[in-house]
């Protein structure tokens, strides 16, 4: 059976209210009403962008690069798909509890984690079918070499899913800004590992940015499947359904291309390697 992202949602939710110690990563059970669908919206719609563009096949595979804590793994192996997540820091000390949780609604036999830095993979050429970059690539650095093994990866007629926040987003570069200057790129000791990491502090981009970075290393970017997501405040949400903001906010993003460049908070898109 099928699990839909609705029904994950819900079940997702009910893990929060057990797992406390997967706040403050996740606040979609913490907040007013219309501060939990605010954020339920957002994780909804990310969720679905990565349900429509991997495709359900037999021994399909997926590599969840930076898969944090693991959700969207745990989602699709529910959906019968092979999937490997890789994580470092402290989300890893968390998957052994969430599979005990996630086995409870279906078959999770077919994900597996690995503590790993994407640069000294073992993972052999052409092993997957897709891979997932889900808040995750603002992170890697150097982020053209990673590109380089993303592609080597990827099988032929592979996709990347890469779900981001917007680097052209007028508040988000506002708010980076005063956290971190412009020191987009940081160091910082992995004790696991036992060597220093370089690591991308937050360093989001634009679409025309990823899309440079990406097609200089051989892949193609799927214009047509690019989407914006998250316009509207929390207060937008107050006395109104999430799928009627959800609705206006992509009407928005179709008709209007400054105010969906500039004033949407979260970006996807799919690349393809030919």
């Amino acid at each position: 059976m099928k699990m839909t992202t609705a029904t994950f949602l819900k079940l997702f939710e009910k893990e929060l209210d057990e797992n406390q110690n997967l706040y403050p990563y996740y606040k979609l059970n913490k907040g007013s009403v219309s501060q939990k669908d605010f954020r339920k919206a957002y994780f909804l719609q990310r969720l679905n962008f990565i349900e429509k563009h991997v495709e359900k096949k037999e021994k399909t595979t997926v590599l969840d690069c930076g898969c944090g804590y693991g959700t969207t793994a745990f989602f699709l192996s529910l959906n019968n798909i092979h999937v490997v997540g890789t994580t470092l820091e402290f989300y890893f000390e968390q998957i052994d509890n969430r599979k005990k949780y996630w086995n409870n609604f279906g078959n999770i036999a077919n994900v597996t984690f690995e503590y790993q830095d994407i640069f000294e993979s073992n993972f052999e050429e052409n092993s997957f079918d897709y891979i997932i970059l889900q808040d995750t690539l603002h992170h890697i650095e150097p982020v053209k070499k990673a590109i380089q093994i993303f592609f080597k990866l990827l099988k032929k007629g592979g996709k990347i899913i890469l779900v981001e926040e917007n680097g052209a987003c007028f508040a988000r570069q506002a708010i980076l800004f005063a956290k971190r200057r412009n020191k987009r790129i940081i160091e910082y000791f992995d004790t696991k590992l036992q060597k220093t990491i370089l690591f991308g502090n937050e360093n989001i981009r634009t679409e025309n940015e990823w899309k440079k970075l990406f097609e200089g290393e051989g892949f193609t970017c799927l214009n047509q499947e690019t989407n914006y997501i998250r316009y509207y405040s929390p207060f937008a949400y107050k006395n109104k359904k999430m799928e009627e903001i959800i609705e206006k906010e992509q009407k928005i993003a179709n008709h209007n291309n400054w105010l969906r460049h500039r004033f949407f908070f979260g970006i996807n898109m799919v690349f393809t390697k030919k």
